[in-house]
């Protein structure tokens, strides 16, 4: 068997594997795209076969619609809300059950670890309860330390229901986290420590100098698919708990998606929403990756 043919069925072998993820991405991943970029160009109602071309007309009204810049701005909120929250209880959890020696360390990240094998649809609603005015979990705490019942209405303010989204997409998101954080920590050879504590270095230095800077490529992993999740799955749980309101105060560009194309029928506004949404998870996923590439320099 000659060089030639040896490499023909290399080549064939390696295609066997890549030719059938390529098929279903481009079914399942691009072909949508461009579907929707196509129906972006034109006003249809998706609910006929009537179409109207009209060109970029839904993306010039997308630019003027305040309703649009806010959801930008609430999935952006989001993002930030969620990676700061998420990532700091993690790591510290993280830390705390490796470096410590904390017992029942299987114990907690089982507790943790609940929210992630939980329904985001359950978890809506759950919170829904905790924040009910009459009969919810924290208003009914909040009235032990009053002399009346307190019946706030947690997601009725327009200025602030966007934060109370906050605790619970943290709170579904710390477990997985955490575990693989804790898998990245118990990697690291118990040698450097040991020479970090014979130089001096407390258990601060340690965490900053040894800790953070070999598990980085976990904690950049981590912040880039919580960005991800978050601008693209957001919608869920805003849809559960407020469908966007009081007044659009909390529509996401997900959840404002659903609300033009499958509620009022403007499907081809919908589709230009999802256009864009793709182009800015891309942008923020590219600039992203550079700033935590100049900070792992940095810290080298």
């Amino acid at each position: 068997m000659n060089s030639r043919t040896e490499k023909r069925q290399r080549n064939l072998f390696i295609a066997s594997f890549i030719l059938p993820t390529l098929l279903f991405f481009g079914v399942f991943t691009i072909y949508p795209v461009v579907q929707g970029l196509y129906y972006s160009f034109f006003d249809w109602s998706g609910m006929s076969n009537k179409k109207t071309f009209i060109g970029f007309d839904n993306f010039k009204d997308m630019f003027h619609d305040p309703i649009v810049w806010r959801a930008i701005g609430n999935d952006y909120f989001l993002v930030a809300g969620k990676v700061i929250g998420i990532m700091a209880i993690a790591t510290f959890f993280a830390v705390a059950l490796t470096r410590f020696g904390f017992k029942m360390t299987g114990f907690f990240r089982s507790i943790f670890f609940i929210p992630n094998v939980i329904s985001v649809v359950v978890i809506g609603v759950l919170w829904n309860f905790i924040y009910n005015p009459q009969i919810g979990f924290l208003n009914a705490f909040l009235s032990l330390f009053t002399k009346e019942q307190v019946t706030i209405t947690w997601l009725g303010f327009t200025d602030h229901t966007i934060w109370m989204l906050l605790p619970p997409a943290v709170w579904a998101g710390i477990g997985f986290y955490m575990i693989l954080l804790i898998a990245a920590i118990q990697s690291i050879p118990a040698s450097y420590y040991e020479a970090a504590c014979i130089e001096g270095a407390g258990q601060w230095r340690q965490f900053r100098s040894v800790t953070v800077p070999l598990v980085w490529e976990q904690i950049k992993v981590s912040v880039l698919n919580i960005m991800m999740t978050t601008l693209n799955g957001s919608f869920v749980i805003v849809w559960i708990m407020t469908e966007g309101g009081p007044d659009n105060s909390t529509q996401v560009m997900g959840s404002y998606l659903y609300q033009m194309a499958f509620r009022q029928f403007h499907f081809g506004y919908g589709a230009s929403i999802g256009f864009i949404i793709l182009i800015l998870s891309l942008a923020t996923t590219i600039l992203l990756q550079r700033l935590m590439r100049h900070e792992a320099v940095e810290m080298s």
